[in-house]
């Protein structure tokens, strides 16, 4: 097992909340501040040891008596593009994609509000305003990126907000039209992330927290080669 060496720092519990993914369960995260001298080198070796970052804390659940919320990371370099992965590529051959610095603007911020309340209505984050969505965008101590997707008549897709980590890109919160559901757009978003990664000859893609029983969060299991984080490292989850 190879050891992840975490630096000496201060590490708070979050007091108990509804978690968003499991029914009748009670969500705790343990935070620290992504500060110091190499906030970046500081997050390459929590995100490795499963920490996930939100402005300027990293976090990774700690909940009592449960462990369903399991790090997944898709391996780049050997992904296998199967056949329904191939038609939804197809789909959305007239997306492009740009890479922009993380400022917030007001068109991704009505596609975000848009998504949140199609998708996410019960949730926190729906009651966000702009200042809010500005600071989860631009308030990043570490390398971020917004990569903004459009449809060929220029109208706005999708946006991802990522971080760019030595061995990878890590997606921090994406959101997409739901109007453009047929088009399989959470899937398309994380392949193209892999090909870019590949492009890169960056070896991962981090995915945030695999969830078996949650259908919001078990789907990252499809994308084949993934690694999971366990009590021995990170483990290839077999096909």
């Amino acid at each position: 097992m190879k050891r992840v060496e975490i630096p000496s720092r201060f590490f708070f519990s979050t007091p108990p909340a509804p978690c968003p993914y499991l029914e009748d369960r009670l969500e705790r995260k343990v935070v620290t501040l992504l500060a110091g001298e190499d906030p970046d080198g500081l997050h390459n070796t929590l995100s490795h040891a499963g920490f996930r970052r939100s402005q300027d804390l990293a976090y990774r659940p700690a909940c009592d008596g449960c462990s369903a919320c399991i790090p997944i990371r898709v391996r780049s370099t050997d992904f296998q593009m199967k056949k329904s992965f191939r038609r939804i590529w197809k789909a959305n051959s007239d997306i492009t994609a740009r890479i922009l610095p993380s400022m917030a603007s007001r068109e991704h911020f009505d596609l975000f509000h848009h998504y949140l309340e199609s998708r996410h209505s019960e949730g926190g984050m729906v009651d966000m305003d702009f200042i809010d969505y500005q600071a989860m965008v631009e308030e990043s101590p570490v390398r971020s990126r917004l990569v903004e997707f459009r449809k060929s008549d220029n109208r706005l897709f999708a946006v991802c907000l990522i971080d760019l980590m030595e061995d990878g890109l890590s997606l921090v919160y994406s959101f997409f039209d739901p109007e453009e559901e047929k088009r399989s757009p959470g899937s398309f978003l994380i392949l193209w992330h892999v090909s870019e990664a590949e492009r890169q000859g960056l070896p991962y893609v981090y995915l945030g927290y695999w969830i078996d029983k949650s259908p919001k969060m078990a789907y990252k299991k499809r994308f084949y080669p993934s690694e999971i984080l366990t009590r021995d490292g990170w483990q290839l989850i077999p096909d």
